[in-house]
């Protein structure tokens, strides 16, 4: 027999799930009585069941149990509330649904297959489905579509990366921020063209992952009551029970964060489900938080309620007990029964379908009635640029004294928010540090906290690690967004920056106090492996300007990219703004690296530097000279820019021929021997700094004109 769509199902029989050992439902008895929409809901809830076990076994990998749990709250979110078209899974007014419990991707995965999302090609949907059941069958193999965990880009249909617990969370208030501000500038009398809710899947994990705290406590101050989270809490982790190390009233805590907080006694009870669903979106002034109390494995005889079905496959005759259990065709895997698809076209798709017409007609007028932001809205929605956005950067004059580059970047960065509306950000409680308040921007605050949703301001507070997620979903949304900090703290914001770049998407983080120059701080405060660590990255480009030109080029760079994350690091102290009519300009910074300075004659030494240690280099250079010395400057902000490059172009801003090289940063030295060589010498740092004035520092740590001339002369042989 099928069990019936909503609590009646008996599954109380599991016990409370916390501690006790669950049992499968009994499956003898007289059959249960029900409606033909309960059955034809039911079978999808166990295809959704027996489509994510069934591929965790045939992978002999993967987590089978979460998936089994959450099927009925998948699918009646999707199902009957979701405002989604599968046709079209970039469709602007969509609601947004991140499955933070990353690992039960297949929950997803069965989910995107069975509606029958059609897949992208350069944005655009296609004719094809996103998934077939032969990419279900190929889960977690090389070059499948359904890797172990969902990935933005790689599969139509899933919103953001997750993985890393707590990440999505994060994400998940960022796509809120959004939409608030998206609806806030462009939405019109009788123009809501973004009213689109975020909803978010989450566990246990979740929870005890400091991030999602974090990006809890942002939500409710922030009042967005646009986002929903929805907590599994099967109390299962891969150890065992949570009561492990996890006993806290998690209900409790978020009504203390100010959300509004709904419980789920039953995963199955659907019918209540849909009223606490409702409830969270009529609620208008927070977050609201469904607790979900579920049984992990949720139908299997022996494994349900237990870890045993957290991480690891059922094994093939509990599958088929379990399958058993449901009623469902034992020897059948990857079954689909008839009618399973076509239902959700009748529902989800029909809903979504109608709604995306309707949007599209209310754009078509809005278009009509305010052209210039429907032009604005067209830019975001392809990832383009104003006409002119960069025409307000300004240039700067030589300068000995100079100028700190993060002043200058503030500078710069407010020169183009005046031209690009949609560029939004904040720091994590440095603003004035970091210089990244923009002018007249607002505060992104409801009306409560003396703000409005038009804010271009973001205040993320101490919260560094949320601040990166949230910065992550504020990108996918289409927005132009940054986080802020001091760069020492970037490893507070190791994973969504990792994320960021794994994605694709244009998030941008602006990062000060970038070496040992910020001096009496000290070591605590000083960065020493975080450039190493930023380098590292795949994918993301971190750029290190040397000067306020530098500066500005580097923005110029980076505003148009649509498909890669960007980390700049800029100085405390003052850089002096070098004389660009005796030196080469400062645009050759797109290139990543570029000739600087030369004597004119065959380099005997090459001098490469980045950032605040430039200034000392070209001064070092211009005494090489003097004595006669022929000697090279490159100024090398990027090297990811530059491993771009041509080998040719490479190759003429450091010739093969000429091993005579140094390098000089206040940083790790890790790294640079690919560019200075097995002989060279690096001038960097070898330990952590001290604290003391930043001069002071600099001359302990040996980054001075002095060392940087004798280490040229013995590169030089002379």
């Amino acid at each position: 027999m099928r069990f019936p769509h909503a609590s009646q199902s008996g599954i109380s029989q599991f016990g409370s799930g916390r501690a006790g050992v669950a049992r499968a439902p009994e499956t003898g008895g007289a059959p249960v009585q029900h409606t033909p929409a309960q059955d034809i809901d039911q079978t999808a809830i166990n295809t959704i069941r027996t489509l994510s076990m069934d591929a965790v076994q045939k992978a002999n990998s993967g987590h089978p149990g979460t998936a089994m749990a959450l099927a009925p709250v998948a699918y009646t979110l999707w199902q009957d509330v979701l405002n989604y078209d599968p046709a079209d899974p970039r469709w602007p007014g969509r609601d947004r649904f991140v499955l933070s419990v990353g690992h039960a991707s297949m929950l997803l995965y069965s989910l995107i297959y069975l509606a029958g999302i059609r897949d992208l090609k350069d944005g655009k949907p296609t004719d094809k489905p996103s998934l077939t059941i032969g990419d279900l069958e190929k889960f977690r193999q090389l070059g499948s579509k359904t890797p172990g965990h969902p990935e933005y880009r790689h599969t139509a249909g899933v919103e953001t990366t997750t993985g890393p617990l707590g990440q999505g969370c994060g994400n998940s208030v960022g796509m809120a921020i959004a939409q608030k501000w998206l609806s806030a500038r462009f939405d019109k009398p009788g123009f809501p063209l973004f009213d689109y809710h975020v909803y978010t899947v989450c566990g246990d994990g979740d929870m005890m992952e400091g991030v999602s705290s974090e990006a809890a406590s942002t939500a409710a101050h922030l009042k967005l009551d646009n986002l929903t989270w929805i907590y599994d809490a099967n109390r299962i982790s891969i150890e065992g029970s949570t009561d492990l190390a996890f006993t806290e009233d998690v209900a409790k805590r978020f009504e203390a964060y100010g959300w509004q907080v709904l419980i789920l006694k039953d995963a199955n009870d659907t019918a209540t489900l849909l009223d606490l669903l409702e409830k969270a979106k009529a609620e208008k002034t927070r977050p609201t938080f469904i607790l979900v109390h579920s049984i992990i494995a949720w139908g299997s005889p022996h494994k349900a309620g237990t870890a045993a079905a957290h991480g690891e496959p059922l094994g093939e005759e509990e599958i088929r007990e379990t399958k058993r259990a449901y009623g469902w065709p034992e020897d059948k895997s990857f079954y689909v029964p008839d009618g399973v698809q076509q239902h959700f076209q009748d529902k989800l798709g029909a809903r979504g379908k109608a709604a995306h017409a309707k949007w599209d007609e209310l754009f078509a007028a809005y278009s009509k009635q305010y052209p210039d932001l429907a032009k604005e809205i067209e830019l975001i929605l392809s990832g383009g640029l104003p006409e002119g956005w960069d025409s307000e950067i300004p240039t700067y004059k030589t300068d000995a004294k100079g100028i700190a580059s993060r002043a200058s970047s503030g500078e710069v960065l407010n020169a183009i928010a005046a031209k690009l509306p949609w560029l939004l950000g904040g720091a994590a409680d440095l603003a004035p540090s970091t210089k990244t308040a923009i002018k007249n921007g607002g505060a992104f605050q409801p009306p409560e906290w003396n703000g409005s949703y038009s804010g271009r301001n973001l205040h993320f507070g101490v919260r560094e690690h949320a601040m990166g997620s949230i910065v992550n979903g504020i990108a996918l949304s289409g927005l132009r967004a940054f986080g802020a900090g001091f760069l020492i703290f970037s490893d507070y914001m190791k994973a969504p920056i990792r994320l960021s770049a794994l994605m694709e998407v244009p998030s941008i983080y602006v990062f000060t106090h970038d070496s040992v120059g910020v001096g009496e701080d000290g070591p605590t405060h000083q960065p020493i492996e975080q450039l190493v660590q930023l380098r590292a990255t795949p994918g993301l480009i971190t750029i290190r300007p040397g000067d306020a030109n530098e500066v500005a080029e580097a923005w110029r760079t980076l505003i148009p990219f649509t498909d890669r994350p960007v980390a700049l690091a800029l100085s405390r102290q003052n850089l002096p703004t070098l004389d660009r009519s005796k030196y080469a300009p400062a645009s050759g910074l797109a290139k990543g690296a570029y000739i600087l300075a030369d004597s004119g004659k065959k380099p005997a030494v090459i001098l490469m530097s980045t950032g605040s240690e430039l200034g000392l280099v070209v001064e070092a250079y211009e005494q090489l000279v003097a004595e006669g010395v022929a000697a090279r400057v490159v100024s090398m902000p990027c090297w990811e820019l530059f491993e771009e490059q041509p080998q040719s172009y490479r190759d003429e801003v450091l010739p093969p021929e000429v091993t005579g090289r140094v390098s000089v940063e206040a940083a790790s030295a890790v790294g640079w021997h690919r560019y200075v060589g097995l002989t060279g010498e690096v001038i960097g740092m070898y330990g952590f700094g001290s604290s003391a004035p930043a001069p002071e520092l600099m001359k302990k740590f040996g980054f001075t004109v002095d060392a940087v001339v004798k280490a040229a002369r013995k590169q030089a042989g002379a």
